[in-house]
């Protein structure tokens, strides 16, 4: 069989056909920090979509184009979408943009600042305001119970 029987598959339109970043169906809430990481991040992808243009663009390298106008339209989308929550003015209970302790039972305390679905990364202590986790907490105070996906917390500091 000759070759140009064959279906190659084209890299190009595989990237040119990159499906747009999910977006969350929830209230897009931010905080200040997450706000000013929008703003950076919409930055970055205007910066990276005039960079893949100047390159050539389409004819030139497709999936850098690609990437470029999925990023720009995502973080236009969540930047347009964006309601700023300002820092509670108690911390007596558990709200959004407060940092919660709370010990596990088998002792051990952990610490969560509870944020937008955005800037969340629970390796650097965030949690969504949409997480299981979260929204067992909110509304709780210092002293208070809350049942978890992974069992019962004791919630020892807001802050």
């Amino acid at each position: 069989m000759s070759v140009a029987f064959t279906k190659e598959q084209d890299y190009e339109a595989t990237a040119a056909d990159l499906p747009d970043r999910p977006i969350s169906a929830h209230p897009n809430l931010v905080t200040p920090e997450g706000l000013a990481a929008l703003d950076a991040a919409l930055q970055d992808a205007r910066a990276a979509y005039a960079a893949a243009q100047a390159a050539g663009g389409v004819a030139e390298d497709r999936s850098a184009m690609a990437r470029a106008a999925r990023d720009l339209r995502y973080y236009a989308a969540r930047r347009a979408s964006a309601e700023l929550i300002a820092a509670p003015k108690t911390q007596d209970i558990v709200a959004f943009g407060t940092r919660v302790t709370f010990e596990r039972e088998d002792g051990r305390r952990q610490s969560y600042r509870i944020v937008g679905e955005d800037e969340a990364d629970p390796t650097k202590g965030s949690v969504s305001y949409m997480s299981p986790l979260a929204r067992a907490l909110f509304g709780k105070a210092v002293g208070d119970v809350a049942a978890t996906p992974a069992g019962e917390v004791e919630i020892v500091e807001i802050a």
